[in-house]
């Protein structure tokens, strides 16, 4: 029996498209089916969270994993990667460097927010540096005629932040934490704000009007509320 998106407590944005809203830190985690091949983004923020990942993704696409994009180099995005072993793993050019130099931060940032200090280290441990880095656009071919087009937007919410459009009929945008609608997008050290509003700007000419934007954090939203997000923050950090 084929289970549905809803009966693993998914929610269904568009033919072969879904996302799950992970507890703790309400961080989504997006899931792009294609024939024979299966594309999740973001890994959750430890690997028992990123090994459940896995597993519901397996049961809705019938077989493996075989594709992970990572939006941005923060812990409960990431921390979960290595759970997905045998995924091509996909992140925006300088990615790799946070994982090789900052990996000490990106575990002290998780215990900080509350992740036990074992699965931190346990986490952090076992993160390997993604072995495909974006520049530009990257389209995959995930068969049946479904793509996934990575895009490095930023930066941003970080130096790094990778967008994910699924065309369709319903075209999907997973935008990483370079949109929030479950509170105030955050700028943490690693932020680079004189840069965000353009990155929402490019974010937006790749969707269009008529997309669904899955934030990192919250509900789903749409291209009015990205501009007025843009238009916000380009107020708060006082640039065009």
């Amino acid at each position: 029996m084929t289970v549905t998106w809803e009966e693993l407590g998914w929610e269904r944005l568009a033919a072969g498209v879904g996302r799950y809203r992970l507890p703790g830190w309400d961080c989504t985690a997006g899931l792009v089916l294609g024939e024979g091949a299966a594309l999740v983004v973001d890994a959750g923020s430890g690997l028992a969270e990123g090994a459940r990942l896995r597993a519901w993704a397996r049961e809705l696409a019938g077989g493996g994993v075989t594709h992970l994009a990572l939006t941005h180099p923060h812990f409960d995005h990431v921390f979960g990667a290595a759970a997905f072993a045998d995924a091509e793993v996909y992140g925006a050019v300088g990615v790799d460097a946070v994982f090789t130099y900052e990996r000490a931060e990106l575990r002290r940032d998780a215990v900080r927010h509350g992740l036990p200090a074992p699965d931190a280290d346990e986490a952090a441990d076992a993160l390997a540096v993604p072995r495909h880095l974006v520049s530009g656009e990257w389209t995959l071919d995930l068969g049946g005629g479904r793509q996934a087009l990575l895009a490095n937007v930023g930066p941003g919410h970080t130096a790094h932040d990778l967008a994910v459009l699924v065309p369709g009929e319903q075209e999907v945008v997973f935008c990483g934490d370079l949109v929030e609608e479950s509170g105030d997008p955050q700028a943490g050290p690693d932020a680079v704000p004189s840069r965000w509003p353009a990155a929402l700007d490019r974010l937006l000419a790749l969707g269009g009007e008529d997309a669904l934007y899955v934030p990192g954090h919250g509900a789903v939203v749409d291209a009015a509320f990205v501009r007025r997000q843009r238009d916000e923050l380009a107020a708060r950090f006082g640039v065009s």
